[in-house]
This record gives C-alpha cells, sequence and structure tokens, in this order.
C-alpha cells in the first residue's frame, strides 16, 4: 500500500466512524491540513510569529466575542467576531479554522481539536515550511519574552533561547522594553548578536535623537534584495511604565519611516516589509499615509486575521495583515519576483493546531531544562474551576473577573480595577488552576497592588480616559489594550459617542456614583513611580492566596458593562 492509499483508507475509516490509531490519525490529518500552505510559491519567502508572550507550551486562547471598531474601522476587519468573521471570510462552521479564529462553541471545539501552538509544535511546522522554501527568513513581531512565570523568573532568557532554536531571523519589540534598556540592550548585543536582528526604527535616544536599534536590514532571498523595516509600539513610555525605558524615546515616527523604506529601496531593495507592532488599526492607517512598504507584517492587537486588507496609497497599495497571539498562527508570506518586480503574492494566516504537528524533540528538551528548576512551584494546584476562564474581549473576561473578585476580597475594597490586558491564556471547566495559570495572567515586571481612594469623578475620568484610548475614532491616539476591567462598580458605555461623553452612568451597589464622595479602590499594574517605590504585594500572590484552599471555583459571574448604541456591530458577539 502506498502512502497516498494508507491516508485515503484512513479518511474512509475515520468516516464511517472505525476507530483508528489515535497518532496515525493525527499524523494523516496533520498531512491533509498542512499539504496546501507547505507548497511551494514564488522565490521570497517569509514567515511570521508575533505576540506569542512566552507561552513555550501548547495552550487554549479563546478569541474575543467583543471587538468593535469606530470610525471607518467599524463592522471591517479586525473588529469582526464569530459568525460575521466566519462569513467575511469563507470559513466553515464547526471547522478547525472557525475554532482557531473564532470564540464560537469554544469549549466543544477546544476539547474536540486541541491545545494549540508550543514552541515544539511550531518549529515543526517552520522546518516543514523551511525544507520546501529556500532562503526562508522567520519574523518575530514582539511580545515574545514576557507573559509566563519562566519568562518573569528567567528575565527572559527561557524564550530568548527558545527564539534562536526556533530560528528567529529578526524581531522587534514591545514587552521586552519592561525587562529595562540594559536588559533589552545586553540581549541584543550578546544573544542575539550574528543570529537574530532586533529593529526599530522608531526608537530613538531622548537626547540627541540617534538610533538605538537599526531601523532595518537588506537581505538577498534566492537573488532578491528584500528589506525589512522595524516598528517597536510607539506607545511603550504611556503603556507602560516610563521608568524602564527613561533615554528612550518611541512614538510612530512617520517621517523617519518613510526615510528608511526610500533608503532601502536606493540601495536596491524590490520588496519592502515592515515588521510592525503598531497594531492593526495603526498600520491601516499608517498603510495609507506612507509609500514603499509592500506588505505589513503586524502585531500587538492580537487579531488573527485570515486575510490580509490591501490599502490604497500614493504610490500604489500595501497589504496588512495582523498574525494572532500566543503561538496559535504562523503568517505564511511568498512573493513572486520576476524582471525586479513583484508579479504575485500569496499570504496565508496558519493555525498551528499541537496535535497536527510532531514535536520537536531539540525544542521539547530545551523547553524541559528551562522548566526543570521551578517545576514544584508552577505545578502548584489552587483550585479547580467549574467554568471557562477567559481573558481576551474589549469589556470583560472570567479570568480578569476573577482577579478583580480576589482584589475585593483580598484587600477589602468595594471597587476594584485590573488592566485590559489583551495576553492571558484559557482553561477549559474542569481544570485545575495552578500557579503557573496565574502567572498567565499577571507575570509583568511591575505586578504591585495599590489600594487608594478616588473621587466619583475621578472614577469616571479614569473610565473615560481608558475608553479614549480604545474607542478614539483616530487609531493613532488609540494607545492601550482593551478596557479596564471592573469589579464591584457597574457602569454604562456608549463606545461611539464623543471623548469625555462616553461613560453614561456609574453605580456601586444599585447608588449612583457621587462625584465628591471618596472610593475605595483596589488595583495592580500601576505604571507610576509611587507606586513602584511603595512596593506593594505582587498580584499573582494575592489571587493565589484567594484561591488557596477552595476546592472549586464556580464561573465567575460577569461585570459587563451596559453597552450602548452597538446592536447589530460585526464586532459583537452573541
Amino acid at each position: 500500500m502506498t502512502r497516498r492509499e494508507f491516508l485515503q483508507a484512513l479518511a474512509a475509516a475515520a468516516a464511517i466512524g472505525l476507530p483508528i490509531g489515535g497518532r496515525a490519525a493525527e499524523q494523516g490529518a496533520g498531512d491533509r491540513f498542512y499539504a496546501d500552505v507547505l507548497r511551494p510559491f514564488g522565490n521570497v519567502h517569509l514567515l511570521h510569529v508575533t505576540d506569542t508572550h512566552a507561552q513555550l507550551r501548547p495552550v487554549h486562547f479563546r478569541e474575543p466575542s467583543v471587538n468593535l471598531g469606530v470610525g471607518a474601522a467599524r463592522g471591517q476587519p479586525p473588529h469582526v467576531v464569530g459568525e460575521a468573521l466566519l462569513r467575511r471570510f469563507g470559513i466553515k462552521p464547526g471547522t478547525r479554522e472557525a475554532h482557531a479564529f473564532t470564540y464560537l462553541d469554544f469549549v466543544r471545539a477546544a476539547r474536540t481539536f486541541g491545545a494549540m501552538g508550543g514552541y515544539a509544535h511550531l518549529r515543526t511546522l517552520v522546518q516543514k515550511l523551511r525544507a520546501s522554501r529556500p532562503g526562508t527568513l522567520l519574523l518575530d513581531g514582539g511580545d515574545a519574552w514576557q507573559g509566563s512565570a519562566t519568562s518573569l523568573w528567567t528575565v527572559g532568557q527561557d524564550m530568548i533561547d527558545a527564539q534562536k532554536l526556533l530560528g528567529v531571523d529578526i524581531m522587534t519589540g514591545h514587552w521586552e522594553f519592561t525587562y529595562g534598556a540594559e536588559r533589552v540592550r545586553a540581549v541584543v548585543d550578546r544573544d542575539f548578536a550574528g543570529r537574530i536582528a532586533f529593529l526599530a526604527q522608531n526608537v530613538h535616544t531622548a537626547d540627541f535623537g540617534d538610533p538605538v536599534f537599526e531601523p532595518y536590514t537588506l537581505r538577498t532571498i534566492n537573488g532578491v534584495p528584500v528589506a525589512i523595516v522595524g516598528q517597536a509600539f510607539p506607545y511603550t513610555p504611556i503603556a507602560n511604565p516610563r521608568y524602564f525605558v527613561p533615554d528612550w524615546t518611541f512614538g510612530i515616527q512617520e517621517e523617519s519611516l518613510q526615510k528608511a523604506i526610500d533608503d532601502a529601496r536606493a540601495k536596491g531593495a524590490r520588496v519592502v516589509v515592515l515588521l510592525s507592532h503598531n497594531g492593526m488599526d495603526v498600520d491601516l492607517k499608517l498603510a495609507a499615509r506612507v509609500t514603499g512598504v509592500d506588505v505589513i507584517l503586524g502585531g500587538h492587537t492580537h487579531d488573527g486575521v485570515p486575510q490580509p486588507v490591501r490599502v490604497s496609497n500614493r504610490s500604489g497599495s500595501t497589504l496588512v495583515t495582523n498574525a494572532g497571539s500566543n503561538g496559535k498562527f504562523l503568517g505564511v508570506l511568498d512573493f513572486d519576483v520576476r524582471a525586479e518586480r513583484i508579479a504575485d503574492i500569496r499570504y496565508r494566516l496558519v493555525p498551528v493546531f499541537a496535535r497536527l504537528l510532531p514535536a520537536d524533540p531539540g525544542m521539547s528538551a530545551l523547553i524541559e531544562r528551562s522548566r526543570a528548576p521551578h517545576a514544584a512551584r508552577l505545578a502548584e494546584r489552587l483550585a479547580v474551576t467549574e467554568g471557562l476562564l477567559y481573558r481576551r474581549g474589549n469589556f470583560n473576561g472570567t479570568a480578569d473577573q476573577l482577579i478583580v473578585d480576589a482584589l475585593m476580597a483580598e484587600l477589602d475594597a468595594p471597587i476594584a480595577f485590573s488592566p485590559g490586558f489583551r495576553w492571558g491564556t484559557s482553561l477549559l471547566p474542569g481544570d485545575t488552576i495552578t500557579f503557573e495559570d496565574v502567572m498567565d495572567q499577571t507575570a509583568i515586571t511591575y505586578p504591585h497592588v495599590t489600594v487608594t481612594e478616588q473621587s466619583g469623578a475621578m472614577l469616571k475620568t479614569i473610565l473615560e480616559d481608558v475608553a479614549d484610548n480604545l474607542f478614539n475614532p483616530d487609531p493613532y491616539y488609540q494607545q492601550g489594550g482593551d478596557m479596564v476591567r471592573v469589579g464591584g462598580l457597574r457602569y454604562a458605555i456608549d463606545p461611539y459617542a464623543p471623548i469625555g461623553r462616553r461613560i453614561t452612568r456609574m453605580e456601586l451597589d444599585g447608588k449612583p456614583i457621587e462625584a465628591d464622595k471618596r472610593y475605595k479602590v483596589a488595583g495592580w499594574a500601576s505604571v507610576s513611580e509611587e507606586a513602584r517605590a511603595a512596593g506593594g504585594e505582587a498580584v499573582f500572590d494575592v489571587v493565589a492566596r484567594h484561591l488557596r484552599g477552595r476546592k472549586t471555583i464556580a464561573t465567575p459571574r460577569l461585570n459587563t458593562p451596559v453597552i450602548e448604541g452597538v446592536k447589530g456591530d460585526a464586532g459583537l458577539g452573541g
């Protein structure tokens, strides 16, 4: 029997419900699932991973059921979710792809199709693609070193070692900077030297405006000169503590970006790609204003967008992509360059299903070595969850609700705030919550909890400011993550109202919040120097203490705001 006949026999057996060997069946399913993307095309090949957030092992990650766009972005990718996304991109419901790209029937689908990502499985896919595509470059869009216990405890070293073994060629950054400028500089100069180019055209010294990193690199792929330009997260000193990078400036820096592109073109680049950590809405605006970029490989907003968006500009057009998060996806970008011109471009955002890709032995060994010194602490069993715990969404998630509930209970506060971070893995009903799982939601270098008194007027100002960071119709003013998660206090919001008028009402225990009254508020992850100096308890210790001794955790009751004016929006799921 030939291999083709064997696979056909397996498929036939599965179709009529006959039992078949699990590993063999998964191998056959993997061969079929990845067959199309493994077929080579063109002569310039780039792979793209972004926002893995230090998740070395396979995970579950629920995509958002609420991802609202404003202004021209309303109802347009990436602001389409659930059934609307499936219709938009022609994805069949109930399939692996539907599970990868949406929240629909998440628990059943997660149990059916298994966990996603994991660097050992990702390396297998990368190696397969490189075998069929000579000269392939692997690009990492940043947010690789942060998001897990082991990355925090090793100051990112576990991820740095994994990036090198994975074969990353080029990267840019964001959360990497929260380890401090000295640490980032040391990694670039030592660990990455001669192996990985760290690019960021928009990071300069605060004194003389000198570039901190190389703005771009020029590589030759199968005879074609290709420029990769790096764009770090432009709002790093705003979204994260400024004290980590006190001597560096960031920003979008359109003028210097255009200069880098023009310089690369003048040196002979036939293909120019921007490796961006702007976020997709910012990239879509940028693509219309900056010329000479063929494709933007984007990150930051964790949007798994199956197909690129074409944006017109003065010199032609630019394709804009965003490659999801947590290692769930690998972007595959192929150019067919002929007579020094791009004849065709093909792009696919490929889901990484761990069951369908055998674990690479070398990467598996590296991961186990990095985890071994911390194994007992990671594995501490805290409780069992009765319901699905997830984070991602514009307004709240059950994992965040668990955090604010813990803050209110442990710090004796009637109100709690938790940042609208987009990273953080998902747990299925019946899963044990370990200390590692808590760290997956909270592992940052400024984890201190705070307890303050705020006036009702200040509470409204805080909510309005965060709402404007998320819902300002100009993407260049969208400088944060999702909406702050709120415990205790209830509010209503109109995302499409003007700045300062989005929060329409607030109440606590059924009574309206009074502007002049002061309220006790718990929180964490303050970016202020004062919070660092105060040195409060780490949030992961507070949450872990809250969970210890509890046999089970009921599904947290979501304190979701009343969302006004969004009926029928493609960014609002059922």
